[in-house]
């Protein structure tokens, strides 16, 4: 399994079925939020939340007392916001469920990635070092959170166009 430091600095060079682990700063949002983040990055307005997803991972999931586990990441306000969010620079969104061949072509045009990783809540707070609110307390446990990992599993499931699904 490669072990993978977030954000990262240098282009990835995954294929799909390639396990890795995550490890570094990672945000984590899902409909709530990433909408909304999107839509600051097309206003040119991230920087006022002191946000660089340049090299960043975003795990579409809440955060709560339970632990975190994945969502599914074709809902629609999930979907939609990973073309923008990606051109914002993150790399790599972990989620799990398939997502449609147009953003499997957007997440190769700006060089992202897409991983599912199981739901394993358990497993996955375990590997939990630190965490933070950075935007959107209001939406509690659906607030965009930052969070330190070490380990957090995954499988990439889209990369250079191709798809596991």
């Amino acid at each position: 399994m490669g072990k993978i430091y977030f954000p990262v600095k240098e282009p990835l060079e995954l294929k799909v079925m390639d396990k890795i682990e995550i490890h570094g700063k990672i945000f984590c949002g899902r409909d709530a939020v990433l909408p909304k983040i999107a839509r600051l990055y097309q206003e040119g307005h991230l920087d006022k939340l002191d946000i660089d997803l340049s090299g960043s991972v975003i795990f579409h999931t809440a955060v709560s007392p339970a632990g975190i586990g994945p969502t599914s990441s074709n809902k629609l306000d999930i979907e939609s916001s990973i073309p923008i969010l990606s051109q914002a620079g993150v790399k790599l969104h972990l989620g799990k469920g398939s997502l449609k061949q147009e953003t499997a072509e957007a997440l190769n045009s700006y060089k992202s990635y897409f991983a599912v990783t199981p739901p394993v809540s358990a497993l996955f707070a375990s590997k939990i070092i630190s965490q933070r609110v950075v935007a959107f307390p209001e939406e509690g446990m659906e607030a965009l959170y930052e969070l330190e990992v070490a380990g957090l599993p995954a499988i990439i499931a889209i990369a250079r166009g191709e798809s596991i699904f």
